[in-house]
């Protein structure tokens, strides 16, 4: 196993996606022509997970295409993984390029960049699929299509070509999300010296990168790579035109077919139609549920910085030399509303428990609202009539004195 430092540049605690490559591996990946690995890393500035992209024995010979890096480091869209920093590092003991991507991808964080996600139920090899046997709903295959080509349109829009349009840099997180990744490790490691103007062949570039849309949606039509191979792609047309609607057979065949122009994105969208607007409400349904559930957890916080708080104060052993503070004035009115909060029996004896109680008594306290409450005590020799609000503004002032000896201020 190859040692991993602990250390690179601003980056440290790597940990590998992937299998690492053995020392004496000399084939090289289909994808770049290099040798790869990917690494999880966090960033010592921000304490960020980021994606590592390691390109093997790589030697920058010119900084021009530092330009495209910054022009890639602006690109910010919901399905494209952004592109951080580039820099060379020997800090493998040899020269190697890095690529850090970022990204907010929901659970497994970091998939490995290389690993063939998108067609997780696709065959690599075999036939092509019987018709209607294992073949995807078309209303999944244009919520791709809507995502990729969102993608593409941001990208050429700033003078960019992705390049990377690619099965296997095509990332599934959640149930339909998608996500372009590795943008811009072509633009460097395949960077024409001779060429003046780095973006001189970004035009042929995005040709391509429509072509390669095509296929990935081919692909995902037949549910089988082996349909955007030469020798499948009629098989696969007639597949498509058993199974799909028009509108996706044409949208295929447009990408696909050279045209005696210069195409862009945007001439599929008379294709995707309404269709776009399915994806918009479901894009907006999906944001309330997330909203929704977002606003829980932030009622859940808000309550559990109450208890934190108030786990401080009660029954603490010595303040300011004073071990009786905790069950004297304000602390012991509090101590005696943790009781009334946690500690209540039923009249055989046993704990009362119901969480209801626990939080209704919470947000009362948190309001600070004027209703009365009864707090007796552990003898049952002392009943104490007081108000929430009376409750709010002992537990408000005994924090702050809390806070202010950890300051050192008292």
């Amino acid at each position: 196993i190859l040692a991993v430092p602990a250390e690179v540049d601003s980056y440290h605690s790597l940990f590998p996606l992937e299998p690492l490559p053995p020392p004496n591996r000399i084939q090289k990946t289909s994808n770049f022509g290099y040798i790869t690995s990917c690494y999880k890393a966090v960033n010592s500035k921000d304490d960020l997970p980021y994606c590592l992209r390691r390109i093997h024995g790589f030697r920058l010979v010119n900084t021009k295409c530092m330009v495209l890096v910054d022009m890639w480091k602006k690109i910010q869209h919901s399905n494209i993984i952004t592109l951080r920093e580039v820099f060379t590092t020997k800090a493998f003991g040899e020269h190697c390029k890095f690529f850090f991507f970022h990204s907010h991808c929901p659970s497994p964080p970091f998939p490995p960049a290389d690993v063939l996600i998108l067609f997780f139920k696709c065959q690599h090899d075999g036939p092509l699929p019987r018709q209607h046997a294992g073949l995807l709903p078309e209303s999944l295959i244009w919520a791709y299509i809507v995502q990729l080509s969102s993608a593409l349109r941001t990208i050429h829009t700033a003078g960019l070509a992705c390049r990377v349009m690619d099965p296997t840099k095509i990332l599934v997180t959640g149930k339909t999300r998608l996500r372009v990744n590795c943008v811009g490790i072509f633009d460097v490691l395949t960077f024409d010296n001779s060429q003046n103007n780095p973006l001189a062949l970004m035009a042929q570039f995005q040709q391509a990168d429509l072509i390669s849309l095509g296929k990935v949606v081919l692909a995902l039509a037949c549910n089988s790579l082996s349909g955007i191979q030469r020798e499948n792609l009629q098989k696969a047309m007639e597949l498509v035109t058993i199974n799909y609607s028009s509108d996706l057979k044409n949208l295929i065949l447009y990408l696909l077919t050279d045209q005696n122009r210069l195409r862009s994105v945007n001439d599929i969208m008379p294709m995707i139609g309404a269709r776009f607007y399915t994806q918009l409400d479901a894009a907006q349904m999906r944001n309330d549920v997330i909203e929704e559930d977002l606003a829980k957890e932030v009622q859940n916080g808000r309550l559990f910085r109450l208890l934190a708080k108030l786990g401080t104060i009660n029954e603490r052993p010595e303040f300011q030399k004073d071990p009786t503070w905790s069950e004297t004035g304000d602390r012991y009115l509090l101590k005696l509303f943790r009781d009334h909060l946690f500690h209540q029996v039923t009249e055989a004896g046993t704990p009362w428990i119901d969480l209801s109680h626990i939080i209704s008594c919470l947000n009362k306290l948190d309001a600070g609202v004027p209703e009365k409450i009864s707090l007796i005590s552990r003898d049952e020799k002392s009943v104490l009539v007081v108000t929430y609000s009376d409750l709010k503004r002992c537990f408000e002032n005994t924090f702050q004195e809390l806070i202010a000896a950890a300051n050192g201020q008292l």
